[in-house]
C-alpha cells in the first residue's frame, strides 16, 4: 500500500519520490509539473510494475535509508538473507560546469555490491500520458531508448542491457551506473561521470547549506526543510511550487485531492520569507525575476492566485482516468481550477518579498524606482480590492466573503510601499500609502470585528474577538497571522482574546484545524499542519514558550524518515495526508525553529 513514507531527490529542474523500498514512485518530465513518467505513487491497488524504477535484491530481508549529509542525495542499502548487502545512491545532477549551473532531466542512481554475494533485478517501467500506457523501447548496445510522451528518456548504463530489458536476476560484482536523461548519446565512461556527477553533486549542496544561518537548536530539521523548499523552486523562472505532488487526498475518500505542482503566490511568498530568514538570497533572487514578469503581465493591475512555472496564466483542471489514485481515492486531477478565482490576498504577497530589494545590499540586484512604481500597480489593485469579497486563502469554491486574512494583506502592502517610498524620499508617495493603510485598518477594525456581550465574557476585556470575514462570526486559523504581518501586538488585548477564540474553536489536541465549518466538501476531516506551526508562533509571541516548545517537538514527531511532512494530518490518528512535501509545512519548520531556539551566543 502507497504511503508518504518518501524520500525526495532533485536538482531544481526535476524531481523524485522514492519509497520505502527504493523506489522511484513519482516523477514528472521535463519539470515538475510535467507528465509523471513514474506514477505508481497514484496507481492504487493496480500493482507497483508500470511507473516504478526499483532494483530488487533476491531474498532480500531488510532495507535502511539516509540521506547523505547536508544534501538530497539518498542512500538506500538492501540486504539478503545470507548477508548480501547492496548500496544504491540516488541523486539528480547539480553542479557548476562550464560557467553555468548543470542541472538536466535526468536520474542517475548507482548500484554498489557492499558484502557477499547479493543477486538484483532491475525494474524499470516508465509510462506516458498520465498512466495511460508504457514507454515503448529501443535499445542500442548500451543504452535503452523510452519513448515518453513528448519527451524520450534515454538509459545509458555499464550494466547488462539485456538483464535490465528481461528484468532478470544477476550477480552484483561490481558498481553498475544507470543515468535516465536526454536522448543523446552520453558523454564520457558513464562509470567515471556518474562518480564525479555525484561528488560535485555533494559538494554543490553541502556548500548551498554551509551558508545558512541556521538557529542553534534543531538544525537538522532546519536543514533538511530548507533543502528540500529550494527543491521546489523550477529555478528556470524563479517558480516555487507548492508541493511535488498532485491529488494525494486531504483525508481519506474525501475528494479533495488538488494538483499542487504550480506557484501559488501565497505559498511562495511563505517559502522566500522563511528561506530569507536562514539567508538562501538566491531563491529569494529568483522568485523576485519571477515576480516582475507576473507583474508585467497582469492585465489592469489583476494577479491569478497561481501560475503555471513557466509564468503561464491558464491551468485548466481535468482528471487523469488512467490513474486511480492514493490508495485508489481518486480522482488524480491535473491543472488547478483556482487559477481563475479571486484570491485578494496575492497583492500583499507580491509587495512583501519585493520590499526587501529597495534595501538589501546583498543582492545582485537591488530594487529600482522602476520596479517600485511597477508595486505602485500592485498596492492599487490591492486598495481597489481591500474590502471586495474573494475566494479567501482557503480557496472556498462556492462561495465568497471579505475575507479579513485578505484584506490585512492589504493593508501589509499599502503599509510597506510606504515605507519603501520614505526610503526612497518620496513624499508624496508616502502620505498617500501610510492614509491608504490607516483606512484599511479602520475598516478591518470595524467590519472584522465581532462584539461579544453579556457577564459570562471572559477575553481579557477586549470586548470581543477577530472574525474570518467582515461581518460575520466564523473564525479560521489565518487569524493568527495577524501579529507576524504587524498589523497588531502579541500583547494587544484584541488579538489575546482571537487567539483564546481561535484555539477554543479550532484546536484539537496538538492540531490545529484551518476551519471548522463545512465546506464545498463537507466539514473538515483532518488538520492542516501549517495552521499548528501558526499556533505555536503565536504561543511564542504570547509568551507562552513551553506550550509552544511542547507543540513544536510533538509537530517534529510526526515527520516522515526524511525528515519531512504534508499538508494535513489526521488529528486523532496523526497520520500524513495531502500532497507531499507541502511547502507550508516546512515553512513552519524553519519559522518555530528560529523563534523557539536558543540563541548562538548561549553557545560561543
Amino acid at each position: 500500500m502507497s504511503s508518504l513514507e518518501l524520500w525526495p531527490i532533485g536538482n531544481c529542474q526535476v524531481s523524485g519520490l522514492i519509497d520505502e523500498s527504493g523506489a522511484i514512485v513519482w516523477g514528472c518530465v521535463p519539470r515538475v509539473d510535467g507528465d509523471p513518467t513514474f506514477c505508481a505513487l497514484l496507481r492504487g491497488d493496480e500493482g507497483q510494475d508500470a511507473g516504478t524504477w526499483r532494483f530488487e535484491l533476491e531474498e532480500q530481508v531488510s532495507i535502511s535509508q539516509h540521506y547523505m549529509r547536508n544534501t538530497p542525495i539518498l542512500v538506500t542499502r538492501l540486504e539478503d538473507v545470507h548477508g548480501g548487502v547492496v548500496e544504491v545512491i540516488d541523486f539528480c545532477p547539480r553542479f557548476q560546469r562550464s560557467g553555468r549551473t548543470y542541472r538536466p532531466v535526468a536520474y542517475a542512481r548507482i548500484v554498489r555490491p557492499v558484502h557477499g554475494s547479493p543477486r538484483i533485478k532491475v525494474v524499470l517501467t516508465p509510462m506516458s500520458g498520465y498512466g495511460a500506457q508504457l514507454a515503448q523501447i529501443t535499445h542500442g548496445s548500451n543504452h535503452i531508448r523510452y519513448l515518453v510522451e513528448r519527451n524520450t528518456l534515454r538509459l545509458t548504463t555499464d550494466a547488462p542491457i539485456g538483464y535490465v530489458l528481461d528484468e532478470r536476476y544477476f550477480r552484483l560484482e561490481r558498481p553498475m551506473h544507470f543515468f535516465l536523461g536526454p536522448d543523446e548519446p552520453f558523454a564520457g565512461n558513464v562509470q567515471h561521470e556518474l562518480e564525479t556527477m555525484c561528488q560535485l553533486t555533494e559538494a554543490y549542496w553541502a556548500n548551498w547549506v554551509r551558508g545558512l544561518a541556521t538557529p542553534m537548536d534543531w538544525q537538522d530539521a532546519v536543514i533538511r526543510a530548507a533543502i528540500t523548499l529550494k527543491l521546489c523552486q523550477h529555478e528556470e523562472t524563479g517558480a516555487i511550487v507548492a508541493a511535488l505532488t498532485t491529488s494525494i487526498p486531504e483525508a481519506p475518500n474525501s475528494q479533495r485531492n488538488w494538483d499542487y505542482r504550480y506557484c501559488w503566490i501565497r505559498d511562495a511568498y511563505y517559502t522566500v520569507q522563511a528561506l530569507n530568514h536562514l539567508g538562501a538570497l538566491d531563491v529569494l533572487e529568483k522568485y523576485l525575476a519571477y515576480l516582475r514578469n507576473i507583474v508585467d503581465d497582469a492585465e489592469g493591475g489583476a494577479i491569478q492566485p497561481l501560475y503555471a512555472v513557466s509564468g503561464a496564466k491558464e491551468i485548466i483542471e481535468w482528471e487523469a482516468k488512467d490513474l486511480s489514485g492514493y490508495r485508489g481515492m481518486g480522482p488524480v486531477r491535473v491543472g488547478n481550477a483556482a487559477y481563475y478565482q479571486i484570491q485578494n490576498d496575492c497583492y500583499g504577497q507580491i509587495v512583501l518579498p519585493s520590499i526587501q530589494a529597495f534595501s538589501d545590499r546583498r543582492l545582485l540586484r537591488m530594487a529600482n524606482m522602476d520596479d517600485f512604481e511597477s508595486l505602485e500597480e500592485v498596492g492599487e489593485m490591492a486598495w481597489k480590492t481591500h474590502d471586495q469579497p474573494d475566494a479567501g486563502l482557503w480557496e472556498l469554491r462556492t462561495r465568497t466573503a471579505v475575507h479579513t486574512y485578505s484584506s490585512v494583506m492589504s493593508w501589509a502592502a499599502c503599509d510597506r510601499l510606504a515605507n519603501a517610498a520614505q526610503h526612497l524620499g518620496l513624499d508624496e508617495r508616502h502620505k498617500l500609502w501610510r492614509e491608504r493603510a490607516d483606512t484599511i485598518r479602520k475598516n478591518i477594525d470595524e467590519g472584522a470585528w465581532y462584539r461579544l456581550e453579556g457577564p459570562d465574557l471572559d477575553d481579557g476585556g477586549a470586548g470581543g474577538y477577530y472574525v474570518a470575514s467582515f461581518g460575520g462570526d466564523q473564525l479560521d486559523a489565518s487569524l493568527l497571522q495577524m501579529v507576524e504581518l504587524r498589523f497588531v501586538h502579541a500583547n494587544d488585548p484584541r488579538f489575546q482574546s482571537t487567539l483564546q477564540a481561535v484555539q477554543k474553536s479550532l484546536r484539537r489536541g496538538e492540531h490545529m484545524l484551518r476551519y471548522a465549518n463545512e465546506d464545498d466538501f463537507g466539514l473538515p476531516e483532518t488538520a492542516f499542519n501549517i495552521c499548528t506551526f501558526w499556533l505555536i508562533e503565536a504561543l511564542h509571541r504570547s509568551g507562552q514558550d513551553e506550550e509552544a516548545r511542547r507543540l513544536f517537538e510533538a509537530m517534529l514527531g510526526h515527520r516522515t524518515k526524511s525528515g519531512l511532512l504534508s499538508e494535513d494530518m489526521d488529528f486523532e490518528t496523526s497520520e500524513l495526508w495531502g500532497n507531499f512535501p507541502q511547502t507550508y509545512s516546512l515553512v513552519g519548520i524553519i519559522n518555530c525553529a528560529g523563534q523557539l531556539s536558543r540563541s548562538w551566543r548561549d553557545w560561543r
